[in-house]
């Protein structure tokens, strides 16, 4: 990031992980997290995408009975693209898994204009929170990354996301929060919730140079629009 302007660190765990930005945007630390089931940035304003706005089913309530095939909820399929408006963003979603190790992957440093979903959380539209992350910056703060205004958004604002089968799903944000990296709350990020959520995760605040992190983590909250 050219000017170290405060921004949100970046915070993921794939039951391991917080993530914050130093020279590279994101660093991976280990945190304790529930279990879960499993193109380029633009600076103007970007349309929002056209095709059919998909429903989410809701969670089922009451004694759990047998339905037939047909009428068992198919399942959504997988994220292909994110495009947010209000800030210009509108990129490619590559897949991210778990490092050996079992840290989350991240985007390469050569993609920070990219961001991606995290394969251990529910597709887009179906029951849960669907984790999507990207870098706020690259090569040592001097490359915006895909993530790099994400401090701009405020509840109310949309969210779109493209799925392989063409479908489109609309997210409300609900919130926007930044966390201490120590204080970051694995529970509301990653916890079970009874809809359709997005979570949006980068990295930000105070850059450090001493340790060349970012002492802040910021998360998007949003909710599917049915």
């Amino acid at each position: 990031m050219p000017t170290r302007r405060p921004v949100a660190a970046l915070a993921f765990a794939a039951g391991l992980v917080v993530i914050a930005g130093g020279v590279t945007g994101l660093l991976l630390t280990r945190h304790s997290t529930p279990a879960m089931r499993p193109a380029a940035v633009g600076v103007g304003a970007v349309p929002a995408p056209t095709g059919p706005i998909v429903a989410a089913f809701p969670a089922p309530t009451g004694p759990i009975v047998a339905v037939s095939q047909s009428a068992a909820p198919k399942p959504v399929a997988a994220p292909v693209s994110l495009t947010i408006p209000l800030i210009g963003v509108q990129t490619n979603l590559m897949t991210l898994g778990l490092e050996p190790d079992g840290e989350l992957q991240v985007p390469p440093l050569n993609m920070v204009s990219v961001a991606g979903w995290y394969t251990g959380s529910p597709r887009p539209g179906a029951i849960g929170s669907s984790i999507i992350v990207g870098h706020i910056d690259g090569d040592a703060g001097n490359v915006e990354g895909v993530f790099f205004r994400l401090r701009q958004l405020s509840a109310g604002d949309k969210i779109y996301v493209k799925r392989s089968d063409g479908t489109l799903v609309e997210f409300r944000v609900t919130s926007v929060q930044q966390y201490p990296k120590d204080h970051f709350p694995t529970e509301a990020v990653y916890g079970p919730v009874p809809d359709p959520e997005l979570r949006l995760i980068t990295c930000g605040g105070a850059y450090d140079p001493a340790t060349h992190h970012y002492v802040l983590n910021l998360v998007v909250y949003a909710t599917e629009v049915s």
